[in-house]
């Protein structure tokens, strides 16, 4: 791994940690609160120096100048970050951070899973931790409220559950995202699209065209949403709606908005449909829901179908058909008095095209398809798929092998991008791009 891995000296483990602890409780107890908020890290470095020649000469521990530097990073750690996580958070090629239990720590890299060294002292430890992340942002987990989503500063989303919810003890898991954020240009070097789709998609965001992106759990529907984003034109106003923060939009006049939760008191929630309603007095250009999950869907629809096109938002599907299931759904939690034919107009009619994503087995991400919806009939939503990723096996390396296809479809929506002004080439729509190991 290319993390810091964390080896201990020749007390063991438990020895280590409870080093760790003293050093730490002799810093809480020599200093005031007041004390250790003016502080910073470089500031208390020299302090921790001190109490760990101080306690090394006590305790006679043979702890060599490597083992020492550490002790005093992971004190540090301790103190101002969020403990034995924190070496992993610093490395950039890690996107994902899977805490089960105290002992019990995994990594996503590159799309696979990936068990590490690192170690927490006990349960108290992960749940002090938590504490911190949940505390930092003026959310709250206890007994009452055991399952929290957060969010760090560099914008990670944090999942937490504990007890009794959780029959391992504390849980927490930690989706990473990255200081750079992907481009056009790396979507294409990673074979996540091609050129011809790219510009389809480009295309049909400056058209205004409705979109929708589904796809599974970690599969890029958020990278994806923040990549359409970049052609949005700057003079439109655009607000985000999400649960936890998690779009990065580029645009200068963009509104940010997050839904709430109830406070201890059980009261104050806001929820998405709250700010869906609220955000149409706002006068937007656009509206971007990060993820459709319940009734606010209803309104998300009625948006785009009165005035505010080039809206978009993300759902889990397994398929842009599946997706239209989940969004009929969606509807009726919000009114069971419309019937469903209706439901399926207001669906076929608010949306314009869907792009599905997929995590394939060799963690790479792809655009499984690009499909136009038509319109509706009977019982039937109407599309076709403009392009598709067709997989043709694996190679020795396990690496997906396939290839990107244009359909031969010519999109019915290319005489609405010719009222803008977009004229995209014919021959994107009869190419075929082939993906091979790497």
């Amino acid at each position: 791994m290319a993390t810091r891995t964390l080896s201990r000296p020749s007390t063991g483990t438990e020895r280590w940690f409870e080093i760790k602890s003293q050093i730490h409780g002799k810093l809480l107890n020599s200093l005031s609160p007041e004390e250790l908020r003016a502080l910073n890290r470089d500031g208390m470095r020299d302090q921790i120096g001190v109490a760990v020649e101080k306690l090394v000469a006590e305790e006679a521990i043979p702890l060599t100048v490597a083992e020492r530097e550490r002790l005093i990073e992971e004190v540090l750690d301790e103190v101002f970050g969020l403990g034995p996580l924190e070496p992993l958070l610093k490395d950039p090629s890690i996107s994902d951070i899977l805490v089960n239990g105290f002992d019990n720590v995994y990594i996503e890299r590159s799309g696979r899973l990936i068990e590490t060294n690192v170690r927490f002292k006990d349960t108290a430890h992960v749940r002090m931790i938590i504490d911190r992340i949940v505390s930092n942002i003026g959310r709250r987990i206890d007994d009452s409220s055991p399952i929290v989503d957060a969010r760090l500063e560099d914008g990670s989303r944090v999942c937490a559950v504990i007890p009794p919810i959780s029959l391992i003890g504390p849980v927490l898991a930690i989706r990473r995202f990255g200081k750079k954020l992907l481009s056009t240009e790396d979507l294409l070097k990673n074979e996540t699209l091609t050129t011809g789709m790219l510009d389809f998609l480009s295309a049909c965001v400056e058209a205004r065209m409705n979109i929708v992106v589904s796809g599974g759990s970690g599969s890029g529907k958020t990278t994806m949403l923040n990549m359409l984003s970049r052609f949005i034109p700057e003079e439109e106003r655009v607000i985000t709606i999400e649960d936890t923060a998690e779009l990065q939009l580029q645009q200068p006049h963009v509104v940010r908005l997050e839904t709430r939760p109830v406070n201890i008191e059980g009261v104050g929630a806001v929820t998405q449909r709250d700010l869906v309603i609220n955000s149409l007095r706002m006068r937007p250009d656009r509206i971007v829901i990060g993820e459709c999950r319940g009734p606010e869907a209803l309104d998300m629809l009625q948006a785009m179908n009165t005035g505010h096109e080039g809206s978009m938002t993300s759902v889990h599907a397994n398929s842009p058909r599946d997706a239209f299931g989940r969004l009929e759904t969606m509807v009726m939690m919000a009114s069971e008095h419309i019937p469903d034919r209706v439901i399926r107009q207001m669906l076929a009619s608010a949306i314009h095209l869907v792009v599905h994503t997929v995590r394939l087995s060799d963690g790479t991400r792809k655009v499984a398809s690009l499909t136009e919806v038509l319109g509706a009939e009977g019982e039937h939503i109407l599309m076709e798929d403009v392009f598709v990723f067709e997989r043709l096996g694996l190679s020795r390396r396990g690496r997906v092998v396939g290839k990107f296809r244009a359909t031969g479809y010519r999109p019915a929506c290319l005489e609405r991008l010719k009222t803008y002004g977009i004229h995209l080439s014919s021959s994107i729509f009869g190419e075929e791009y082939e993906v091979k190991d790497r």
